[in-house]
């Protein structure tokens, strides 16, 4: 006798193909996936992104490559970079010198690798130190407003008035350049003066759209102070654009240090610098062209892994990209 009986909302159904059990181990990997990839935070979908970016990773490698050079230049320098030979000026690039020598017998592969530490230095240095104090004064025009952020805005305002390799010109010539580490320090404060409004007014850009969002005006509303409103939300927001001018400016500060000392307003002699080498060899560049042409290509490549490099960082942290 058979059940003609339509079925109620409350008897179980039945699935065609297999049990309800077997069902849930089929559907089980799809939800794991769903969920894995909800549960992604934000820095592994960034570091994941980057990862697919040849670019990004070429320069990635070139920039780790010159850390190690300028790390261990002591170690991986075949000559003292600052001792002379009179009996081996101007020698061909052989065995004994990789790369030649100069006009005072100094081996030009050991003033590279040595040169690399002022280069990395100078162009870090300066780019931390200019967003140090551009990142605070664009943070404070754009959140307040009113008076302050027309009186910050106009030192800016003032400050990229002069061409940059003008201001930073002046300045060296303010400082009187000298050799060493006080030298190196004058080189690093002039470039980094000359870039702190482009923290400045990159951040006040983005802070005038994150300080009219929602969950500002809800930590206003429940008596957040404003301090730890700008370095609580409004500072993680604005990381991205940070990040990325950071590094790209890394690589034009080394260019401004090579310009510096190739005018002589650098670091001075005996201090390895690129852009003293360039000056120095300059004259003796038809008759000796490989005591110009190395610095020129370590300048080149530092500063394409640089901005590869910062390419690839801007494309990762790029939300319309994802």
């Amino acid at each position: 006798m058979t059940d003609d009986r339509e079925p109620r909302a409350g008897d179980p159904r039945a699935i065609s193909g297999g049990s309800l059990q077997e069902a849930d181990l089929q559907a089980a990997p799809d939800v794991w996936r769903a969920t894995a990839a909800r549960s992604e935070s934000p820095f592994e979908q960034n570091l994941r992104q980057l990862r697919r970016n040849t670019t990004a990773l070429i320069g990635a490698a070139i920039v780790a490559l010159l850390l190690v050079v300028a790390l261990f230049a002591d170690v991986l320098a075949p000559q003292s970079p600052i001792t002379s030979d009179q009996t081996h000026t101007f020698e061909r690039p052989s065995r004994d010198y990789p790369l030649g020598t100069d006009q005072l017998g100094r081996d030009m592969l050991s003033r590279i690798i040595h040169g690399s530490r002022i280069s990395l230095a100078v162009g870090v240095s300066s780019v931390l130190l200019a967003r140090f104090v551009g990142v605070p004064f664009g943070m404070i025009a754009g959140y307040y407003g009113g008076r302050v952020d027309s009186l910050i805005m106009r030192a800016m305002d003032l400050i990229l008035a002069f061409p940059i390799y003008l201001l930073a010109i002046i300045l060296m010539v303010i400082f009187a350049p000298t050799a060493g580490l006080i030298g190196t320090m004058k080189v690093t404060g002039a470039i980094a003066i000359v870039r702190i409004p482009i923290y400045a007014r990159l951040v006040r850009g983005s802070v005038l759209s994150i300080k009219e969002k929602e969950y500002i005006e809800a930590c206003r509303a429940v008596g957040v102070r404003d301090p730890w409103i700008l370095l609580r939300h409004v500072l993680p927001n604005c990381l991205a654009p940070i990040i990325v001018t950071t590094t790209l400016g890394i690589a034009t500060s080394i260019i401004v240090e090579a310009t510096l000392s190739f005018l002589g307003l650098g670091t001075q002699p005996p201090t390895p610098s690129w852009g003293w080498d360039l000056k120095a060899n300059v004259s003796f560049i038809q008759s000796n062209p490989w005591i110009s042409l190395f610095p020129g290509i370590a300048i080149f490549v530092t500063v394409l892994g640089f901005n590869l490099f910062g390419d690839g960082l801007r494309d990762a942290l790029d939300p319309r990209l994802k």
